[in-house]
């Protein structure tokens, strides 16, 4: 087994290794261009490939050139891909509350992120803590980003000095997410039935209106026809006389 890493600064790494039945049998250390034996069953191996002249210096050449060439055409390909970064769609719920002890329990979830690498953490008062808090393994979606959540379980009245902190590639700063007070639902009812009451007012005073413009508008078209009728009948006098 053999491969080269790139970092970020543009030093380079690289390993070459063979195993025998699941353990490291020999390895090659490209600093000292020498051949390294964990167990004694691989001296002999060691002396084979360190006697073979120009092998090492071909071998660290491979590590530190021609791998890091191929890594980098494959990163070349693969870019929009594979160094994109997508920054976490961060939610903060509450969840039960015990009803022996009072506490209750915050939930942090993290969506749609990429890469996979991320660190989120509980902190309370700016410190990391680590008490009553629960973690679930970094889970695929099917477009490819990640989810993750972590919970803990705290004491209400000290629901202030805890934060949810997130750090990931694709976030431009740190997030330190505050968890949120309850709402309080008897206010909230209170003002639900005040617009309710409200509503019904405002449609019955329209309802009223309505109705006295259009008794109004009937008894003006009645005035008309009674002062026609009454001319009617003025002319059948008349004509009798």
């Amino acid at each position: 087994m053999c491969g080269c890493e790139l970092h970020a600064n543009r030093s380079k790494g690289g390993f070459m290794q063979f195993g025998y039945e699941g353990k490291t049998f020999i390895m090659f250390d490209k600093d000292t261009l020498t051949w390294v034996a964990p167990v004694p069953q691989a001296q002999i191996s060691k002396r084979k490939l360190d006697a073979i002249p120009g092998y090492n210096q071909r071998k660290k050449a491979y590590l530190e050139e021609t791998c890091i060439e191929w890594l980098e055409k494959y990163l070349s390909y693969g870019k929009e891909t594979l160094l994109r970064a997508e920054p976490p769609e961060a939610t903060l719920e509450r969840g039960k509350t015990e009803v022996e002890d009072g506490m209750e329990m915050h939930i942090c979830r993290l969506d749609g992120f990429y890469p996979r690498e991320i660190d989120a953490f509980w902190t309370r008062d700016g410190e990391v803590w680590e008490e009553e808090t629960f973690h679930k393994s970094v889970a695929p979606n099917a477009d490819g980003t990640y989810h993750y959540w972590l919970s803990i379980w705290i004491d209400p009245k000290e629901r202030s000095r805890y934060r949810c902190h997130v750090e990931h590639d694709g976030l431009p700063e740190p997030l330190d997410l505050a968890l949120k007070e309850p709402t309080n639902s008897k206010s909230n009812l209170g003002i639900i039935i005040s617009c309710v009451v409200a509503a019904l007012v405002l449609v019955g005073v329209i309802a009223g209106i309505l109705v006295f413009f259009k008794r109004r508008q009937g008894g003006y078209k009645a005035t008309p026809t009674s002062d026609k009728g009454s001319n009617s009948s003025d002319q059948g006098s008349n004509q009798a006389a």
